[in-house]
Protein backbone atom coordinates (compact mmCIF):
# COMPACT_ATOMS: atom_id res chain seq x y z
CA UNK A 1 0.00 0.00 0.00
CA UNK A 2 1.78 3.48 -0.79
CA UNK A 3 1.44 6.58 1.06
CA UNK A 4 -0.94 9.17 -0.09
CA UNK A 5 0.30 12.23 0.31
CA UNK A 6 -0.79 15.72 -0.17
CA UNK A 7 1.89 18.60 -1.08
CA UNK A 8 1.39 22.31 -0.84
CA UNK A 9 3.30 24.40 -3.08
CA UNK A 10 3.73 27.85 -1.32
CA UNK A 11 3.04 29.50 -4.67
CA UNK A 12 1.00 27.54 -6.25
CA UNK A 13 -1.77 27.43 -3.25
CA UNK A 14 -1.76 30.76 -2.76
CA UNK A 15 -0.04 30.80 0.54
CA UNK A 16 2.10 33.49 -0.25
CA UNK A 17 1.79 35.71 2.65
CA UNK A 18 4.52 33.53 4.63
CA UNK A 19 7.22 34.23 1.58
CA UNK A 20 7.06 37.98 2.99
CA UNK A 21 8.06 37.00 6.64
CA UNK A 22 11.14 35.05 5.84
CA UNK A 23 13.83 35.17 8.10
CA UNK A 24 16.83 37.34 6.96
CA UNK A 25 19.64 36.04 8.76
CA UNK A 26 22.67 38.10 8.38
CA UNK A 27 25.39 37.08 6.43
CA UNK A 28 29.10 36.32 7.92
CA UNK A 29 31.34 38.71 5.74
CA UNK A 30 35.19 38.55 6.42
CA UNK A 31 38.45 38.05 4.49
CA UNK A 32 41.01 35.94 3.24
CA UNK A 33 43.53 35.25 6.10
CA UNK A 34 47.28 35.95 6.12
CA UNK A 35 49.34 33.95 4.71
CA UNK A 36 50.78 33.50 8.19
CA UNK A 37 47.61 32.62 9.28
CA UNK A 38 47.01 29.23 7.08
CA UNK A 39 46.04 27.06 9.76
CA UNK A 40 43.28 29.30 11.19
CA UNK A 41 41.86 29.34 7.77
CA UNK A 42 39.96 25.51 8.20
CA UNK A 43 39.81 26.16 11.84
CA UNK A 44 37.17 28.90 11.53
CA UNK A 45 35.77 27.05 8.78
CA UNK A 46 34.75 24.28 11.78
CA UNK A 47 33.75 26.08 14.16
CA UNK A 48 31.17 28.37 12.02
CA UNK A 49 30.17 25.08 10.38
CA UNK A 50 29.51 23.32 13.60
CA UNK A 51 27.90 26.31 15.28
CA UNK A 52 25.67 26.41 12.26
CA UNK A 53 24.80 22.59 12.33
CA UNK A 54 23.96 22.85 15.97
CA UNK A 55 21.91 26.03 15.61
CA UNK A 56 19.88 24.35 12.64
CA UNK A 57 19.58 21.54 14.50
CA UNK A 58 18.02 23.21 17.69
CA UNK A 59 15.66 25.27 15.23
CA UNK A 60 14.47 21.91 13.67
CA UNK A 61 13.69 20.16 16.92
CA UNK A 62 12.21 23.31 18.68
CA UNK A 63 9.62 23.95 15.71
CA UNK A 64 8.51 20.52 14.86
CA UNK A 65 7.59 20.57 18.74
CA UNK A 66 5.91 23.79 17.94
CA UNK A 67 3.91 21.81 15.45
CA UNK A 68 3.28 18.82 16.90
CA UNK A 69 1.61 20.74 20.03
CA UNK A 70 -0.55 23.13 17.66
CA UNK A 71 -1.54 19.63 14.89
CA UNK A 72 -2.46 17.46 17.59
CA UNK A 73 -5.86 19.12 19.00
CA UNK A 74 -6.69 20.22 15.35
CA UNK A 75 -6.23 16.38 14.23
CA UNK A 76 -8.10 15.49 16.80
CA UNK A 77 -11.09 17.77 16.37
CA UNK A 78 -10.98 16.52 12.69
CA UNK A 79 -11.11 12.65 13.90
CA UNK A 80 -7.65 11.69 13.25
CA UNK A 81 -4.35 11.21 15.03
CA UNK A 82 -0.84 12.47 14.28
CA UNK A 83 1.21 9.46 13.43
CA UNK A 84 4.88 11.45 12.95
CA UNK A 85 6.00 14.67 11.87
CA UNK A 86 9.52 15.66 10.39
CA UNK A 87 10.89 19.39 9.83
CA UNK A 88 14.04 19.32 7.57
CA UNK A 89 15.46 22.92 7.23
CA UNK A 90 18.30 24.00 4.67
CA UNK A 91 19.35 28.06 4.93
CA UNK A 92 15.76 29.75 4.58
CA UNK A 93 14.02 26.72 2.79
CA UNK A 94 12.00 23.83 4.93
CA UNK A 95 10.02 21.39 4.37
CA UNK A 96 6.62 20.47 6.85
CA UNK A 97 6.19 16.14 6.91
CA UNK A 98 3.18 15.39 8.78
CA UNK A 99 1.98 11.92 8.56
CA UNK A 100 -1.80 11.10 9.48
CA UNK A 101 -3.92 8.44 10.62
CA UNK A 102 -7.12 6.55 11.30
CA UNK A 103 -8.72 3.11 11.90
CA UNK A 104 -10.46 3.03 8.42
CA UNK A 105 -7.39 4.19 6.69
CA UNK A 106 -6.15 7.48 4.64
CA UNK A 107 -7.48 8.48 1.47
CA UNK A 108 -6.15 11.60 -0.82
CA UNK A 109 -9.32 14.05 0.66
CA UNK A 110 -8.07 13.32 4.08
CA UNK A 111 -4.80 14.24 3.37
CA UNK A 112 -6.24 17.84 1.41
CA UNK A 113 -9.06 18.66 4.54
CA UNK A 114 -6.33 18.59 7.14
CA UNK A 115 -3.73 20.32 4.93
CA UNK A 116 -6.01 23.56 4.41
CA UNK A 117 -6.55 23.38 8.65
CA UNK A 118 -2.95 22.78 9.45
CA UNK A 119 -1.43 25.45 6.82
CA UNK A 120 -3.93 28.34 8.25
CA UNK A 121 -2.77 27.24 12.09
CA UNK A 122 0.61 27.37 11.09
CA UNK A 123 0.28 30.71 9.19
CA UNK A 124 -1.48 32.27 12.34
CA UNK A 125 1.40 30.96 15.12
CA UNK A 126 4.25 32.12 12.69
CA UNK A 127 5.58 28.90 13.18
CA UNK A 128 8.31 28.75 10.41
CA UNK A 129 9.38 32.65 9.59
CA UNK A 130 10.84 31.67 5.86
CA UNK A 131 9.08 29.83 3.11
CA UNK A 132 8.58 26.23 3.33
CA UNK A 133 6.54 23.60 2.16
CA UNK A 134 3.57 21.57 3.87
CA UNK A 135 3.42 17.46 2.95
CA UNK A 136 0.22 15.31 4.39
CA UNK A 137 0.40 12.11 4.38
CA UNK A 138 -0.64 8.79 5.49
CA UNK A 139 1.99 6.14 7.22
CA UNK A 140 1.69 3.94 4.43
CA UNK A 141 3.83 0.69 4.51
CA UNK A 142 6.25 -0.48 6.25
CA UNK A 143 4.38 1.87 8.44
CA UNK A 144 7.29 4.17 10.36
CA UNK A 145 6.99 4.42 14.27
CA UNK A 146 7.92 7.88 15.86
CA UNK A 147 6.40 8.02 19.29
CA UNK A 148 6.73 5.81 22.22
CA UNK A 149 3.15 4.98 22.30
CA UNK A 150 3.44 3.88 18.85
CA UNK A 151 5.83 1.36 20.36
CA UNK A 152 3.46 0.32 23.29
CA UNK A 153 0.55 -0.01 21.12
CA UNK A 154 2.78 -2.52 18.45
CA UNK A 155 4.21 -4.54 21.61
CA UNK A 156 5.23 -7.93 19.96
CA UNK A 157 5.14 -6.75 16.40
CA UNK A 158 8.75 -7.06 14.14
CA UNK A 159 10.63 -4.17 13.61
CA UNK A 160 13.41 -2.85 12.22
CA UNK A 161 15.96 0.10 13.43
CA UNK A 162 18.37 2.10 12.25
CA UNK A 163 20.46 3.30 15.19
CA UNK A 164 22.24 6.59 15.01
CA UNK A 165 25.33 5.23 17.15
CA UNK A 166 25.83 1.35 16.64
CA UNK A 167 25.15 -1.36 18.89
CA UNK A 168 28.11 -4.02 18.78
CA UNK A 169 29.26 -2.50 15.46
CA UNK A 170 25.61 -2.69 14.12
CA UNK A 171 23.61 0.25 12.65
CA UNK A 172 20.46 -1.92 11.40
CA UNK A 173 18.82 -4.02 13.97
CA UNK A 174 15.55 -6.19 13.64
CA UNK A 175 13.77 -7.56 16.00
CA UNK A 176 10.59 -7.90 18.47
CA UNK A 177 9.12 -5.47 21.01
CA UNK A 178 9.57 -6.45 24.67
CA UNK A 179 9.11 -4.11 27.21
CA UNK A 180 8.72 -0.31 26.92
CA UNK A 181 10.20 2.19 29.01
CA UNK A 182 10.22 5.88 29.76
CA UNK A 183 13.55 6.03 28.22
CA UNK A 184 14.42 3.05 25.87
CA UNK A 185 12.63 0.04 24.73
CA UNK A 186 13.54 -3.28 24.52
CA UNK A 187 14.20 -5.42 21.39
CA UNK A 188 14.66 -9.37 21.67
CA UNK A 189 16.76 -10.58 18.72
CA UNK A 190 16.92 -14.33 18.55
CA UNK A 191 16.55 -15.22 22.03
CA UNK A 192 19.41 -12.27 22.86
CA UNK A 193 17.36 -9.15 24.47
CA UNK A 194 19.17 -5.20 23.81
CA UNK A 195 18.11 -1.90 25.55
CA UNK A 196 17.96 0.69 22.72
CA UNK A 197 17.50 4.35 23.76
CA UNK A 198 14.61 6.67 21.92
CA UNK A 199 17.47 9.52 21.90
CA UNK A 200 19.75 6.94 20.04
CA UNK A 201 16.74 6.00 16.87
CA UNK A 202 17.27 7.29 13.46
CA UNK A 203 14.20 5.73 11.82
CA UNK A 204 12.09 2.86 12.84
CA UNK A 205 9.40 0.65 11.18
CA UNK A 206 6.86 -2.30 11.29
CA UNK A 207 8.53 -4.96 9.45
CA UNK A 208 5.46 -6.86 7.77
CA UNK A 209 8.07 -9.48 5.16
Amino acid sequence: MQAHIYIISLTDAGWSSLVARRAHNPKVVGSNPAPATKFLAPLWGFLLCVKFNTALLFMTLNTQQKIETLVIPILDRMGYKLWGCQCEFKQKQGLVRIFIDKPEGILLSDCEQVSHAVSAAIDVEDCIPFQYRLEISSPGLPKPLFYPWQYHENNGAVVKVKLIRALEGKRWLKGVIRVVNNDDFSLEQEGNVVQIAWTNISKAFIDNE
